[in-house]
């Protein structure tokens, strides 16, 4: 059997610079370093970071928890978060490292403007986006509440036209979450040209992370070249939950997986060529783990 692991899985730049960052404060004894919120949606990397002194808190936890002595240590993770959270954090008294992604902080920004053109024409802002996720909340927090619409999926996107809470006949700018589907904000971006009223204008802003969009046709042709793939992704990887998708349309012989204790000998047959890869979130230590598990199990 041979196994081959995808020169391109592993952590986007966004993630390697806040790991980077952490394990550098960490490794100078610096202090006490949190992180609001997992610094990355992988739980064996999670646990790695937290054996060296990573402490993950929550957003509830700022309203909860005493304010911290002087020197305390907050790091902002590659998602970003919305200004409130940044005048909370400094009310407690934290010193900030903000590792939020240099594309998420131009969406960001895109978005704020974006938002005062709406608002001078009566249009709308519209995002492409897993309602929920980090990133997305950090994005609709850079305006006042309301002021963004989020799609999750195309048949959202229609129902928010039926019911009205997208006006067609009115402008609309589009923006997609940085790590979603390329094929899935075509097909949203589709849809909402052909519902477009005359008079109205849609603007689509071109924001998917292109290591993110590259990543998906990479991927494909990965899966495609290899008899059986084993896709390596935390459980709460919104990103792993779709390049995994992608894989198994590829190749129906897809197996997720988020540590090597997952594996299971039957998936594979003796003359298979496998493939391991993985999502944005999976560091690549992880990945070779898993391979050499795989090369063990015949």
């Amino acid at each position: 059997m041979q196994v081959e692991i995808d020169p391109h899985s592993g952590f986007c730049g966004g993630v390697i610079r806040a790991i980077g960052t952490a394990e550098k404060f960490l490794d100078a004894g610096a202090g006490r370093l949190y992180s609001l919120g997992a610094i990355v949606h992988n739980e064996e990397e999670l646990a790695r970071l937290a054996s060296r002194g990573l402490v993950t808190i929550e957003k509830e936890d700022l309203r909860t928890m005493p304010h911290p002595a002087p020197g305390q240590t907050l790091l902002i993770r590659a998602h970003g978060e919305p200004p409130q959270v940044y005048g909370r954090i400094r009310e407690m008294g934290f010193e900030v490292i903000d590792c939020t992604c240099p594309v998420v902080l131009g969406l960001q920004k895109k978005i704020r403007e974006a938002y005062a053109r709406m608002t001078v024409a009566s249009g709308q802002v519209v995002l492409f986006g897993k309602i929920g996720h980090p990133e997305v909340l950090g994005l609709v927090g850079q305006v006042p509440e309301g002021g963004v619409v989020v799609v999750e999926t195309p048949v959202q996107l229609q129902e928010r036209i039926a019911d009205g809470s997208i006006r067609i006949g009115r402008d609309i700018e589009l923006f997609s979450q940085t790590t979603m589907s390329p094929e899935g904000y075509a097909r949203v971006r589709e849809i909402l040209r052909e519902a477009m009223r005359d008079g109205a204008s849609l603007e689509v802003h071109d924001t998917i992370c292109q290591q993110v969009a590259s990543r998906h046709r990479e991927l494909s042709d990965f899966a495609r070249t290899h008899d059986a793939v084993v896709f390596v992704s935390g459980r709460e990887s919104s990103n792993g939950k779709v390049l995994c998708a992608l894989c198994r349309r590829a190749n129906p012989r897809t197996f997720h997986i988020g540590a090597v204790s997952q594996l299971e000998r039957g998936w594979f047959r003796p003359d298979d060529r496998v493939g391991v890869c993985g999502a944005t979130s999976t560091p690549k230590w992880l990945l070779e783990e898993v391979a050499a598990a795989i090369k063990n199990l015949h």
